[in-house]
């Protein structure tokens, strides 16, 4: 019968920063995937005084919004429906469906959020939507 001999303790080493390696790794991703949310079931708030528009973003600095070439200020947030920040550039030429904020002072895009299907179904005033005081039997119907 062989003696037994206990482990070196550098393989003891090696072995327990492997596991304390993969561990790390592991905890690291966790915050990461917990960030990605879908649409569904985030419900986000807007400010009071945003509008309903289409936005078409045409370059780094300028959009069309409704129809109507517009400055982006040069703070401008767009916001995904997941409420990320999108970068301008990955978005040339798209046209979306948000609600946006003007700058009073210099009337320039402040903000837009990109808004989900389910958001876009809610009613908001906008600068493209007909406002009058009275509804007929084709409105749709407000729940």
């Amino acid at each position: 019968m062989k003696p037994t001999t206990s482990p070196s303790p550098t393989k003891f080493l090696k072995c327990a920063l492997a596991v304390g390696l993969g561990c790390a790794v592991l905890w690291g991703s966790l915050p990461a995937s917990a960030q990605v949310q879908g649409a569904l079931g985030v419900s986000r708030t807007f400010p009071d005084a945003a509008l309903r528009g289409t936005l078409t973003i045409t370059a780094t600095s300028d959009a069309t919004l409704n129809g109507r070439a517009i400055r982006m200020a040069p703070g401008m947030r767009l916001f995904s429906p997941q409420n990320s920040l999108v970068m301008a550039h990955t978005v040339l030429g798209q046209t979306f469906k948000v609600n946006y904020l003007i700058e009073p002072s210099t009337g320039m895009l402040q903000s837009a959020w990109i808004l989900s299907q389910s958001e876009a179904d809610q009613p908001r005033k906008g600068s493209d939507t007909v406002e009058r005081n009275y509804r007929s039997e084709f409105d749709p119907v407000q729940k």
